[in-house]
């Protein structure tokens, strides 16, 4: 048996039940992993609510590290006792013990630590695509991006600056736009206090920015709009403030052909391949010490419903992580 976190309905935190669960032989390409660390990020609050519809009663979470128990038929790059971690689907880290498809999971090196994988796999990875593939940053550009002091947020700012490129950063306090600054965004924006699409026609001389990398949604959309550059790139890939209502096309036309792209992790992870060489790239940045990964809050497991809590009210800076 294991303990795991269930919903059988959606709604708030207190949704989230503590219970035990059998986790049963590993199948066929399978691995029976135990957790060491769960990773808690913002699209566990979508499933829980049903913005993110799924099957219930059903768990919740999307990253983890932690040994190899067990291996199925079949399963040839991971053995028992491997360290290894995993970000994406299916869903349902939050557990002491689970079942995964073998080849979502990569191994660790050892200059890895668990805790630090559990933080870092899916923020880490969505940087990566976001800045190596959705839009490949060449350095020397100026950027947007929003919600800056996140989990995500912070791996950007370090990463931004080892690819000599200039963040901006939007902000909701002014001790979360220093947290930004000291991980390398070279300018933060409050968007309490300030209106960030001025600010950023300010900053960049009227020029506007080639592509803003917005995780808020709702409440940023069309501002980040009117931040970007003729031919520039909207990379919408959250909605932390509630979906993008819909818009019409001409939006775009009218602010200068813009692109828009809605990417999401699984879809880049999705061939072994591109799992493997996103993980060694991230992997490579954070051994070298270009990209710490900043650990803010640790919550155990069963105490799940007040991190989630925490999470929601914007509290959490960096990354949190939840120990079964």
């Amino acid at each position: 048996m294991s303990k795991a976190i269930r919903i059988s309905t959606t709604g708030g935190p207190e949704v989230m039940e503590y219970i035990e669960v059998e986790v049963g032989a590993p199948g066929p390409g399978e691995a029976r992993v135990r957790n060491v660390a769960c990773g808690l990020n913002f699209i566990d609050v979508y499933f829980r609510t049903g913005l993110y519809p799924q099957p219930l009663p059903a768990g919740l979470g999307m990253e983890g590290a932690g040994v190899v128990e067990a291996v199925g038929a079949g399963v040839t790059d991971i053995k028992v006792g491997d360290r290894v971690a995993y970000a994406g689907r299916p869903i349902g880290a939050y557990a002491e013990v689970r079942l995964m498809p073998a080849a979502a999971l990569v191994r660790l090196p050892d200059a890895i630590d668990f805790e630090t994988a559990a933080a870092m796999m899916l923020q880490g990875l969505t940087v990566q695509y976001l800045f190596r593939r959705t839009y490949r940053l060449q350095g020397g550009e100026t950027i947007l991006f929003h919600a800056a002091a996140g989990g995500v947020g912070l791996i950007a700012c370090q990463w931004a600056r080892a690819l000599g490129v200039t963040m901006i950063g939007t902000v909701g306090s002014d001790a979360k736009g220093a947290l930004a600054k000291a991980h390398g965004c070279a300018h933060v924006i409050n968007y309490n206090t300030e209106n960030f699409a001025l600010r950023v026609r300010e900053i960049t001389g009227g020029k506007g920015v080639p592509v803003v990398y917005d995780s808020i949604g709702n409440d940023t959309f069309i501002g980040s709009l009117d931040c970007l550059s003729p031919l520039g790139m909207m990379v919408s890939f959250g909605n932390a403030s509630g979906p993008v209502p819909p818009f019409s096309l001409n939006e775009l036309a009218s602010r200068g052909s813009l692109f828009i792209t809605r990417p999401s992790l699984m879809n880049y992870t999705a061939k072994r391949e591109d799992l493997l060489a996103m993980a060694g790239e991230l992997f490579a940045m954070v051994e070298s010490g270009k990209v710490k990964i900043e650990i803010n809050q640790r919550y155990a497991l069963k105490d799940v419903v007040q991190a989630h809590i925490d999470l929601e009210s914007r509290k959490t800076t960096g990354s949190s992580i939840l120990i079964p």
